[in-house]
């Protein structure tokens, strides 16, 4: 049996202002190291690579703002990533019109191969067991849309939650239903009842069959993504999307304008060691820790304190006898916060301008 062509295509469009005042508008979190050496799009656009023979994986494509154009230019340059293609759209219209404009320009650009969609801004501790994971579903992804869940550490109130269903092959599954984000309480019933893994908001799919589900769910979505790449200005293998005509697309996450509607839906529970890194005490989870649980990044120094994260991008930040504390100082602003309200991060931008 021949490789499986998979073509992965990186969302590069969030604004990620949960991680403010690192994380801008101007340069989102994707574009900053986050606890490893290069940053978060580098490491999703070197995380798969396989020596595996049944996989057969090309050159990442990317869909992201035009604004970062020069931002995803250098950086994939910088690690030696030539992207398939390069799409910019004019205006964020969500990931629906996202996982159209992906299943376009694969037919363009790779029409043989699966489409692997996946954010820039996500972290996978495992690519190995990630790639496991890819070639376990491949045969289901032809058919189907697949989704990677993963298995939950806790009951976790900021994600989605799958249920699966009938077993499609060994290690996929049928979406049962999607969850929107649980209370507490429902949170720990779906651990108790089991079956239950986190949306990841990672899809693969082959290309023909994901515009066929957009036409039976949300074909204005399809349709005016379609024209909108029609009228992109194209030079070599980046494209700017026609604004004009993109303005126009219906704003909607796929996992609502498709998803939750299709009958295609199947998921592959997996334990990659993912994080979508969507706060501040998040990121202080991931990060190594000294012995009294403070993380200290850049010129930056604790004395007496547990439990905190103090990041610096310039002058240097010390903080004294304080425990469970987020501290970021960059050229853009300065935020002090109890970790435990980390999630208030984004209420605090307007009064901070």
């Amino acid at each position: 049996m021949p490789a499986a062509s998979i073509l992965p295509v990186i969302m590069s469009g969030g604004s990620g202002t949960r991680l403010w005042p690192l994380s801008t508008s101007e340069q989102p979190k994707q574009f900053h190291a986050l606890g490893a050496k290069r940053t978060m799009i580098q490491e999703t656009a070197l995380r798969l690579t396989s020596s595996d023979p049944g996989l057969n994986i090309l050159a990442p494509a990317i869909i992201g703002n035009v604004r970062h154009a020069d931002l995803i230019a250098s950086q994939l340059d910088a690690v030696g990533v030539s992207p398939t293609f390069t799409a910019l759209e004019p205006v964020g219209r969500n990931t629906a019109a996202t996982a159209a404009a992906a299943a376009l320009l694969a037919l363009e650009y790779a029409p043989e191969a699966l489409v692997l969609l996946m954010p820039a801004d996500h972290v996978v501790a495992n690519p190995a067991a990630f790639l496991r994971a890819i070639s376990v579903s491949a045969e289901t992804a032809k058919t189907q849309i697949v989704t990677f869940g993963m298995r939950p550490k806790g009951p976790e109130t900021g994600y989605g939650y799958i249920r699966q269903g009938g077993a499609l092959a060994e290690g996929v599954f049928e979406v049962s239903a999607f969850r929107e984000k649980p209370s507490r309480e429902v949170a720990e019933s779906y651990l108790r009842e089991g079956g239950y893994s986190w949306n990841s908001g990672v899809f693969f799919f082959d290309p023909t069959v994901m515009l066929g589900e957009f036409s039976l769910t949300s074909p204005d979505i399809r349709d005016g993504t379609r024209d909108a790449l029609k009228h992109a200005v194209r030079h070599d293998r980046t494209l700017l999307i026609d604004a004009q005509t993109f303005a126009t697309v219906r704003s909607a996450p796929f996992d609502i304008a498709v998803m939750e509607a299709t009958q295609r839906a199947a998921v592959t529970p997996c334990d990659i060691g993912w994080a979508d890194v969507g706060s501040w005490s998040e990121l202080w989870r991931l990060s190594e820790q000294d012995a009294s649980g403070n993380v200290a990044i850049g010129p930056s120094f604790i004395l007496d304190g547990s439990d905190n994260l103090v990041r610096s991008e310039g002058i240097h930040v010390s903080v004294a006898g304080v425990s469970g504390l987020v501290v970021v100082a960059t050229t853009d602003g300065i935020l002090i916060i109890p970790k435990d309200r980390a999630q208030d991060v984004g209420k605090l931008i307007p009064r901070s301008k």
